[in-house]
């Protein structure tokens, strides 16, 4: 693990259906506030938060992708790179759950390897109203590989799910790559044990 100085900087994109509650749910985590009248995202919307997950510093970078069809042929320019996907439904609304299903095969044929998944049936505020099955969509993501919260931006507490979901990323993500200077100083470390090596079998 990276010491806690060592600030990771981890990129999150949020794909979904319009009107799934994307923004909501990601000013919820960054801020821990809901907007009422949440304005929908035109292409797509950057914010960052940095924060200390088990012990190590993260610099989580997240794009907010706009969930309009006129916009869907951007959305490759958001998660290339990204270690992390956070995906969307409207658990009222059925259709949402089918997009969302959309962009996990999208995310298979043209998105980043050991990206990192996690779903999120919002609004459990009106779960009297549910048009998708808890046990049905934890199957699915249990099936994917990924996370799965039931949230909502409107009533969860600023460490509910909504919180756990982000930070819940974290702990999937593939390791870091071995920077330069790491990589240097394993490749001296073995010269100069094969160096030694060398003298204990002449002497």
């Amino acid at each position: 693990m990276e010491s806690p100085d060592q600030v990771r900087e981890v990129k999150v994109c949020i794909l979904g259906d319009a009107s799934v509650g994307k923004s909501s749910l990601l000013v919820k985590f960054i801020t821990g506030k809901f907007n009422e009248y949440q304005e929908s995202t035109v292409g797509a919307a950057y914010m960052q938060k940095s924060l200390i997950h088990h012990g190590q510093s993260y610099k989580m970078q997240i794009w907010d992708t706009a969930g309009q069809e006129r916009y869907h042929s951007l959305a490759p320019m958001y998660y290339k790179g990204a270690l992390g996907a956070i995906l969307v439904f409207d658990l009222t609304r059925a259709s949402s759950f089918e997009t969302l299903r959309e962009w996990v095969e999208e995310l298979k044929m043209q998105g980043p390897e050991q990206i990192a998944l996690g779903i999120a049936a919002n609004k459990t505020d009106l779960r009297d109203s549910r048009e998708i099955d808890e046990d049905d969509a934890r199957e699915y993501a249990d099936s994917i590989g990924a996370m799965y919260f039931e949230t909502s931006a409107k009533e969860d507490e600023s460490d509910g799910p909504t919180f756990k979901l982000f930070t819940g990323l974290l702990d999937r993500l593939p390791p870091p790559p071995v920077r330069k200077a790491e990589d240097d100083l394993l490749q001296l470390n073995r010269l100069v044990q094969n160096k030694n090596d060398e003298k204990k079998r002449c002497c």
